[in-house]
């Protein structure tokens, strides 16, 4: 696949894994991508997974047309980008390696790898003269990781981003960009919303005609509408007003409450989200939590404290720095309910937090009274919409 007359896309697509990371379930499945700059001097972009190890340096073979590498830029170590590269240098032995510092100390580390002469250290801001091409390298550390680099080619204005601007699913299958973008984002880069801002604001300074990331579909059009999404993720804002109910019950009464608030918020217009923590994929329901306004936690008291499920939904959000929303909370016990309090602690050191004053407390089961309580709940979720 061109990118452009001379860059050409050599990645491929993975339909056998079935979870991405050994967590993220990815049922489209996943790209890894890597590309090739041809010039007088050629350049491959990183590497792929090391299941499809052969299928790429035939990629690459095929691009090259008959021609040999001068340079392999590795952007990021991780093993889904960096696998490849002892094979690569076994069969184009002449090829210098490019990458930052922190890259080759994890060379040597994952493969045991010492380049010598054959490494090139890159710098930041610095660059490299391909011939037509000039590559310049904008370091980008944990944009997730601490070796990552990205790369500017100043004549084409392509951003290869590394993991920046990446999703789940296959290049071969259809699907919409931002729903996968944004919990591929959340998951893995979320918690780094700092380090992305400071990249956007390198970004910002160039002229950016199309984005390689090393997941997901080289972006061409509409450029700002990406851009736009990463500068509200990284900086924790909601992309839109609603509420999210995350609910984890044990007997189905906490689960009943949860629902019944959720009829009440639809009734008056407000976009309204339901997870059943034990039974939904959290880094979706974490994805959904961070793109909506509103979350309300309902909970069973469990052990004098939380359910497990909604224990470990609220680590992975604090996790990933949640902040800038109001919480509601609905707690439910048959003697001593705790989960409120228990919540309460554990957003204790969360930044721009607001938790609804209106708190459901249900004992055992939902009756009449407590749908007055939900529904005082409902109207102040509301009036913060």
């Amino acid at each position: 696949m061109k990118v452009t007359e001379d860059i050409l896309y050599v990645g491929v697509n993975d339909h056998q894994v079935d979870l991405f990371e050994g967590q993220y379930p990815v049922p489209n499945g996943m790209s890894y991508n890597s590309y090739v700059i041809l010039d007088e001097k050629i350049a491959v972009m990183d590497t792929v997974d090391m299941a499809f190890g052969q299928q790429w340096l035939f990629n690459v073979e095929e691009a090259l047309g008959g021609r040999k590498p001068h340079y392999l830029v590795i952007q990021h170590m991780e093993p889904d980008h960096s696998a490849n590269i002892p094979a690569f240098l076994e069969k184009y032995p002449n090829t210098k390696v490019v990458a930052t510092p922190q890259a080759f100390k994890m060379m040597n580390q994952f493969f045991g790898l010492e380049l010598g002469e054959r490494a090139v250290t890159a710098a930041n801001g610095g660059t490299l003269e391909l011939g037509a091409h000039t590559l310049q390298f904008v370091f980008a550390p944990m944009v997730h990781w601490p070796e990552v680099m990205m790369t500017y080619d100043t004549r084409d204005r392509i951003l290869f981003s590394a993991d920046g601007f990446g999703k789940f699913g296959a290049l071969d299958v259809e699907e919409e960009w931002a729903g996968e973008a944004r919990r591929y984002y959340i998951g893995i880069v979320g918690k780094y919303g700092m380090q992305v801002q400071n990249i956007l604001k390198k970004a910002a300074a160039l002229d950016i005609q199309a984005i390689c990331p090393l997941h997901g579909p080289v972006l061409i059009r509409d450029l700002g509408y990406y851009l736009d999404l990463y500068n509200t993720w990284s900086s924790y804002e909601p992309e839109e007003k609603g509420v999210v109910i995350a609910y984890a019950s044990i007997y189905g009464h906490t689960r009943d409450a949860a629902l019944c608030l959720a009829e009440m918020l639809r009734e008056k217009g407000i976009s309204t989200v339901v997870h059943d923590l034990a039974r939904t994929d959290l880094s979706q329901v974490v994805a959904d939590a961070f793109r909506y306004s509103s979350l309300v936690l309902a909970s069973n008291t469990y052990n004098a404290g939380i359910n497990p499920f909604m224990h470990d939904f609220i680590s992975r959000l604090l996790e990933r720095s949640y902040q800038k929303r109001t919480i509601g909370l609905m707690e439910n016990g048959s003697w001593a309910p705790m989960a409120a309090k228990t919540i309460r602690a554990l957003f204790e050191k969360s930044r721009e937090i607001t938790f609804a004053e209106n708190v459901v407390t249900l004992m055992s089961a939902m009756k009449a009274e407590d749908k007055e309580k939900i529904g005082a709940l409902a109207r102040e979720l509301e009036l913060g919409e």
